[in-house]
């Protein structure tokens, strides 16, 4: 006898975590930085990672002075570096310098490529219960001042300014303890408040490794900084925002980015893929914020979806005729209950295909049925590149090469087949509310990749492509997975 158990799940997405592509191999990374169209992160040793697109990464990145844990920043047209020199323990001991660093370019092979002499801004004798080394930099956007937070387990955080036009310690300014029990530090401000990320646990132990990243917040960039329950960071508290899931482990070293408004990015080092010899990589995953609270998204990787507008509520689908399915009806008032019950499948694609104009089919939004006219199959693309945190992506109708794309007219249409052009290659991004963003590469007929048409729902049930708005529901979706599963 067969046995079905149907389950509906409704789902805001459907994810799974993975690296960036190419070698993305690095330990200790800085904050991602862009220098004329290419993407730049260090690590510690000295070395360090490009990217053409942000998606593929291989090494090539160039800094002087060795040591540890750097972080980079651009102020007005130059590059800031920042890093620890000794400390950590290297060489059996705890006495670190932080020293920094200028350059007009971070292109290694640019004319302009000339790192300034490094400056040391502090340091640790090794006695006292500080270690200067895994630095972090916040430009305070509120006042113009630049801080650094560094240090490790080996005894507090500290706190130093230094002047953003030189590099240089402010003349008088006194360190301050401002966490404990964690390293690998960062800042960052939003709205009001100032987060102090560090990186709690064990590192530098491949898969054995229990870094992960936690946070707290204060409306002072001199803290107090108190996690989600009131701890103090300065006695251990801390709300967590990355750990260890899906093959990955050991995230440290939080640097963010900001792409555009509500689309934001957080890097890290996991200290150990498992698919990649268990060696130290790149990860970069979407930025949500929830409650005032950062946390990581997980990546976008595809599957069957509804592509649900957050406008209405209602569902992306192909402009045909809706097909009526079958049923045995009975009048509610007057049910036979003793009947035996009978479980209706879903309308299938061959059921319903043959209805359907050969040629290019327009969309529009309507009420979500499980209707095959209204499923979509998301996929990613190996060998078309990406963008900061993601690989391009086909979206077809469930079972059939029927592509969704852009048209010149700044609308959008779906052609009877994927032909891989750029047209129909879809930038995927997680927003950091959870709903998502969908931007074809190029509109024919507008030069360079595009930036800044969307997916857009102009009326309830009229979706185009139009200018991206954070602030409107019109710009935003969520893939939905309704799964039926029979045993």
């Amino acid at each position: 006898m067969k046995r079905f158990s149907i389950t509906i799940l409704f789902l805001t997405f459907f994810m799974f975590c993975y690296a960036q592509i190419g070698a993305p191999y690095i330990h200790d990374p800085s904050t991602i930085v862009e220098c004329d169209g290419k993407y730049y992160t260090f690590g510690t040793g000295g070395g360090g990672l490009i990217s053409e697109d942000g998606w593929t990464w291989n090494g090539g990145a160039v800094r002087p002075g060795g040591g540890a844990a750097p972080d980079a920043m651009k102020i007005g047209d130059r590059y800031l570096i920042v890093y620890g020199a000794t400390g950590g323990g290297l060489g059996g001991n705890h006495n670190g310098r932080i020293l920094t660093m200028w350059n007009k370019t971070l292109d290694p092979n640019s004319p302009d490529f000339d790192f300034t002499k490094a400056i040391e801004v502090c340091s640790s004798d090794g006695m006292e219960d500080q270690d200067a080394i895994d630095p972090g930099l916040l430009l305070d956007p509120t006042t113009g001042r630049l801080w650094v937070c560094y240090g490790t387990y080996f005894g507090s955080i500290r706190l130093i300014e230094i002047d953003p036009t030189t590099g240089e310690r402010v003349q008088g300014n006194k360190e301050l303890d401002i966490a404990i029990d964690c390293e690998a530090t960062d800042l960052l401000w939003r709205d009001g408040w100032y987060y102090l990320l560090g990186t709690h646990g064990t590192c530098c132990d491949g898969v054995n490794s229990t870094y992960n990243i936690v946070v707290g917040r204060s409306r002072n960039v001199e803290g107090p900084y108190l996690d989600n329950v009131g701890r103090d960071m300065f006695h251990g508290g801390g709300k967590m925002v990355i750990a260890a899931g899906s093959r990955v482990c050991g995230p440290g070293h939080f640097g963010r980015t900001i792409i555009d408004e509500g689309v934001e990015i957080m890097s890290c080092h996991f200290e150990a893929d498992f698919d990649r010899s268990g060696r130290s990589v790149l990860g970069i995953r979407p930025l949500l914020w929830k409650n005032g609270w950062p946390v990581a998204g997980e990546s976008f990787v595809g599957g069957d979806f509804e592509i649900e507008s957050e406008r209405r509520g209602y569902s992306l689908e192909l402009v045909v005729d809706f097909v009526r399915m079958k049923q045995e009806r009975e009048r509610f008032w007057n049910m036979d209950q003793s009947k035996p019950l009978v479980r209706i499948p879903n309308q299938k694609l061959e059921d319903v295909i043959g209805t359907w104009p050969e040629g290019n089919i327009s969309l529009r939004c309507g009420d979500f049925m499980m209707r095959p006219h209204q499923r979509w199959t998301v996929a990613p693309l190996s060998d078309k590149g990406g963008y900061l945190g993601g690989p391009y992506f086909k979206i077809t109708i469930e079972g059939t090469k029927r592509a969704l794309t852009a048209t010149a007219e700044k609308e959008l249409t779906t052609v009877p087949e994927f032909t891989g052009a750029d047209e129909q290659l879809w930038r995927i991004e997680q927003l950091t509310d959870g709903t998502f963003r969908l931007m074809p590469k190029v509109i024919p007929g507008m030069e360079g990749v595009n930036t800044k048409y969307c997916l857009y729902s102009a009326g309830d049930s009229t979706p185009t492509l139009a200018e991206y708005d954070f602030n409107s529901d019109n710009s935003k979706w969520n893939f939905r997975t309704h799964s039926y599963l029979e045993e």
